[in-house]
């Protein structure tokens, strides 16, 4: 667990492990979503301010003190991450993150790395490479070969945006934004100031993917989006029943995902945030019939 300065506690979390094998070695950084009864966790979400940076362009303030902006600091290159450095009890987690990695990369000149997360966890993970592309760190953007986000909110502008593809190109990174049918969480903040970028691999609520510019009802409030959630809200909630019989045992819905659904009825677009369905689409979802558009030549295992 790592520090967040402006909540003066330790509270962003992030697995990291490594898939290593004969032929590739692969480290994965891995941000924890939003916790469901964590008021910070909300609180970040539904921090609507922004930070601008100079000729980058403005990003969703809340993500980046998760993240580890520094009170009043902002996000100088160097810190002293020093945990007993008071009255920080714990490492801030990007500096934390890229310093683990610089290590392990140097010890290891074929290994590669990959970032990813869902909702909450996902902002976290595209705007990591962000703050990487900033500082220019030069070694880690060599050997990272991918983003991939779950259920991501919008964390910029446009102008944020345009800059994230460029340096993306530029690095030979891979971005993916994969999104859930109806799920809220990607259509938030509204599209007036915050806006998307990179490819959507969109899931139906048949588990069908399609890659697409943005998602359907690009914005939550909508009025012809809400009759099209809520017949889909209806038809999660009969799926449900069926999944155990239709798919084997590591499909069976628990309880609380039932309620779950039900609540959906009422505000279409929740249950189809939880990891069940996002795990379910990269499971049952077969991309092979896809046709990916690459930012540039994937880069080259040594």
């Amino acid at each position: 667990m790592t520090w967040t300065d402006f909540l003066g506690r330790a509270d962003t979390q992030v697995v990291m492990f490594r898939d290593k094998s004969v032929d590739h070695d692969t480290i994965v950084v891995c941000f924890r979503g939003t916790q469901p009864f964590n008021t910070e966790d909300w609180c970040s979400d539904v921090d609507l301010s922004w930070y601008e940076f100079p000729h980058i362009g403005k990003v969703h303030s809340g993500f980046l003190k998760a993240l580890g902006m520094q009170n009043i600091v902002g996000w100088a290159q160097e810190v002293d991450n020093d945990s007993a450095h008071p009255p920080r009890r714990a490492p801030l987690a990007y500096y934390d993150i890229r310093d683990t990695l610089r290590d392990l990369l140097q010890k290891n000149p074929e290994a590669k790395f990959i970032v990813t997360g869902h909702s909450l966890g996902g902002a976290l993970a595209i705007l990591f490479p962000g703050i990487l592309f900033y500082h220019d760190e030069e070694l880690l953007l060599e050997r990272m070969e991918g983003v991939y986000t779950f259920g991501q909110p919008r964390v910029g502008d446009e102008a944020f945006g345009q800059y994230m593809e460029e340096n993306f190109r530029k690095n030979r990174i891979e971005y993916y934004r994969y999104v859930y049918c109806n799920d809220m969480v990607p259509r938030i903040p509204s599209d007036g100031l915050f806006k998307h970028f990179g490819t959507c691999v969109y899931y139906n609520s048949e588990y069908k993917p399609s890659i697409i510019e943005e998602e359907p009802y690009k914005n939550y409030l909508s009025i012809w989006g809400s009759i099209d959630m809520r017949r889909n809200a209806i038809y999660e909630l009969i799926r449900s029943f069926i999944m155990l019989t239709k798919y084997g045992e590591a499909y069976k819905e628990g309880w609380l995902l039932f309620f779950i659904r039900i609540f959906g009825l009422m505000i279409p677009g929740v249950p189809a945030h939880c990891a069940q369905d996002y795990v379910n689409s990269t499971r049952l979802g077969s991309l092979r019939h896809l046709h990916f558009y690459h930012f540039h030549h994937k880069k080259n295992r040594s």
